[in-house]
């Protein structure tokens, strides 16, 4: 065989090899379409559809740094001699974090809806007391809500001056009704690792009007261990340039929902100076302090004081509070002290 066969033979080889892998040509496959995040505004600002679902999340929070101030503002701290002390500062730091699922169903809408922080402040021991909370976890259809969420007994006046309810966050399982201007509310509650003695429940109700600018609470709760409850009372107006609050606390005695004193008035009036500026003065009394189980007909105690807010820019702000305090401890003896806190906070 000569060169000449012997190409002639690999071209035709070469040929046949080719055609036969033309024919089994590889087709690239469509891609498929990529599914974007839609927004979702039936729930208002934030939300985005799950993709795949028709499931609505938003996802919030912040990251705050706080400095406070005031007699004993830390219980304990460690002084590296084995002895506790008291401290008159300190310094901390809390990211938060939120999410809210919602759909709509044939029984209204189903909210989920779980909050997280986490802290950062080593004030008391060499190891520190960082820890995880589980700030909220519920869920919500209609007007049934069930599992962990603050009660209404968490609800205070504008500013830092007020103190309005005990514990405030309880294991609960609550009905509330919705009619714009008129909402009314009842939870029975958990009462574990609060004031009561034993794993107790209690009952708490609230009823809600609002015309113009005026809103009204009337606000009760029922510790069962204790056989002793509290009502509240709140109205918020628009006035002038700002915001005036009014409320009060009676208790038959101390119980899960109010301990410190046998009834208390608060008042206070944030002024909106700017778009960026508010400033809040308040004051509150305390009459017949608890002592134990009772309340003492001669104690009682006072606070002044002004709350500053200031938006630095977008989602960015600053809160400074400072506090006069003036409180008997018997009958013959009394303490004053100034209390308060700096604080940064970026809100998303």
């Amino acid at each position: 065989m000569n060169i000449k066969s012997l190409l002639l033979g690999s071209a035709a080889a070469l040929a046949a090899v080719s055609g036969a892998q033309a024919a089994d040509a590889i087709v690239a496959a469509e891609p498929e379409p990529m599914e974007y995040v839609r927004v979702c505004d039936a729930f208002g600002t934030g939300y985005f559809y799950i993709p795949g679902t028709e499931t609505c999340l938003k996802i919030g929070g912040f990251i705050r740094f706080q400095t406070s101030f005031g007699r004993d503002v830390v219980d304990s701290r460690d002084n590296n001699d084995g002895l506790l002390g008291p401290s008159d500062w300190d310094a901390f730091s809390r990211a938060y974090i939120s999410f809210d699922a919602k759909s709509d169903t044939e029984y209204g809408t189903l909210t989920g809806f779980f909050a997280a922080e986490f802290n950062a402040d080593n004030d008391a021991t060499d190891a520190g007391d960082s820890f995880i909370d589980v700030d909220e976890a519920y869920i919500q259809l209609g007007g049934l809500k069930a599992g962990f969420f603050y009660n209404w007994w968490d609800k205070g006046l504008n500013g830092e001056t007020d103190s309005l309810g005990n514990v405030t966050e309880f294991n609960s399982i609550a009905y509330i009704y919705d009619g714009g201007s008129f909402q009314a509310g009842i939870s029975v509650d958990e009462l574990e690792g609060t004031s009561t003695r034993d794993n107790g429940v209690g009952v708490s109700g609230i009823v809600s009007a609002s015309l113009g600018g005026v809103s009204f609470d009337l606000l009760g709760g029922y510790d069962s261990e204790f056989e002793e409850g509290a009502i509240r009372a709140l109205l918020s107006a628009d006035l002038g340039p700002g915001v005036f609050q009014l409320a009060g606390v009676w208790a038959s005695n101390p119980n899960a929902y109010w301990k410190a004193s046998e009834w208390t008035v608060a008042a206070s009036y944030r002024y909106n100076a700017t778009d960026k500026l508010a400033i809040t003065p308040g004051v509150q009394y305390w009459d017949s302090l608890r002592t134990g189980n009772d309340f003492n007909n001669d104690l009682d105690k006072w606070r002044a004081g002004v709350t500053l807010d200031y938006k630095i820019t977008e989602g960015l702000a600053t809160r400074v509070s400072v506090q006069y305090n003036q409180e008997d401890l018997t009958a013959t003896t009394d303490r004053d002290y100034v209390s308060g806190f700096v604080r940064l906070q970026r809100n998303f």
